[in-house]
């Protein structure tokens, strides 16, 4: 399968071999990322910028690339992450197919993809992998740690991993472990791709495409990031124009299967499908509670900050908010200045992507506070 790497990639060779939490290492690879800002002389004011399961790094615009990114209006001068003060660092995470190593990229030993040789993917891993990619800037301590989604769980095991790494932290619609919900909507998305004969166990090709287990493993998911308040009012219960089709009585009959369908269509070609199920996975693995003799509480209670604002969303069905809750509970305990800022956005799980009016003033504030 094809790498899907957005013009202006920058790449970082990670440290070979570099070893795997749950076994075996990588060699000769490397993480994506773009920069924003300029770096102060005392390498003090990083911010980096943890994503969600399939964003690339480019989460903001730039010369090399003038496409918007996936976090626009969030990133630039004057904008709630100002890089007229702050050096910001976004990585596409390991694992991914966006530039960094994956299970799409080639093998060293053959130069064929990965494929299922790649080794099992743990949010400790991307998190190693990105703190590599810090330190490769001599930046010692970041102004800021930010993860958004499951990359608030990967910025958690980068904080308990690396002590000390980071003066602030920005959870968005993050968790310390996966709730049961969560890995049910994720284990059947991962079983439409598995069951779809083209993906032969993980060994296709652009012509055989596991395209049919793709789409219903895309819909699956925006079902979930999106709210019930918000899907009522965006489609109610509009019908398509189209008559339905004899040859397809059980075809679509309602704009929001349309919209779903389009979604899913844009979505498939631009993702690799054994790369969506080794990050899936490694959010149902994560628990932060192995660091903490088994509570999740007194490992986030390790954990040391100057401050930190863990923020959700009252209609966030797949990362609930009391999950954010105990994220600022735990740190804290830990001896941090917390914010725990629960939204009100109809927009579910993904408010943070689009919600900006109300995520923007929350996040832009808390870092000019640092």
């Amino acid at each position: 399968m094809t790498e899907f790497i957005p013009a202006g990639t920058q790449f970082f060779e990670l440290p070979s071999p570099f070893p795997m939490k749950r076994g075996g290492a990588l060699h000769g690879a490397r993480l994506a990322y773009e920069t924003w800002g300029e770096l102060s002389p005392a390498r003090d004011n990083a911010i980096l910028i943890q994503t969600g399961l399939s964003p690339s790094a480019h989460a903001r615009s730039s010369e090399a690339n003038p496409e918007p990114g996936w976090w626009e209006r969030m990133i630039g001068p004057d904008r709630p992450i100002d890089t007229k003060r702050w050096f910001v660092i976004c990585a596409n995470s390991l694992g991914g197919c966006k530039g960094s190593t994956g299970p799409a990229s080639p093998h060293p030993d053959d130069g064929q993809p990965y494929r299922l040789r790649f080794p099992e993917l743990s949010q400790e891993d991307i998190a190693d992998a990105a703190h590599a990619l810090v330190s490769s800037f001599g930046i010692e301590q970041l102004g800021c740690l930010i993860g958004c989604s499951m990359g608030g769980m990967n910025a958690l095991a980068y904080l308990l991993r690396h002590p000390g790494s980071a003066r602030g932290h920005v959870n968005v619609s993050g968790a310390a472990q996966a709730a049961p919900f969560s890995i049910a909507i994720r284990s059947l998305q991962r079983e439409a791709i598995r069951l779809d004969p083209n993906w032969n166990g993980g060994d296709y090709s652009e012509d055989t495409y596991p395209e049919a287990g793709m789409r219903i493993a895309r819909k699956l998911g925006v079902v979930t990031y999106r709210s019930a308040i918000e899907w009522h009012g965006r489609f109610g219960r509009v019908r398509l124009d189209a008559e339905q089709r004899e040859d397809d009585p059980f075809g679509f009959e309602f704009q929001v299967e349309s919209y779903l369908e389009g979604h899913a269509r844009r979505f498939i070609r631009q993702f690799d499908p054994n790369c969506y199920l080794y990050l899936s996975r490694s959010m149902d693995w994560f628990d932060a509670a192995e660091y903490g003799g088994g509570s999740v509480a007194a490992a986030l209670a390790r954990i040391k900050l100057y401050s930190a604002v863990s923020v959700g969303v009252e209609t966030d069905i797949l990362f609930p908010l009391e999950q954010q809750q105990q994220i600022a509970e735990g740190l804290r305990a830990g001896g941090a200045q917390v914010q725990f800022a629960p939204l009100d956005s109809p927009q579910g799980h993904d408010a943070f992507l689009v919600d900006i009016e109300r995520f923007g003033p929350l996040i832009g504030a808390y870092l000019r506070s640092l």
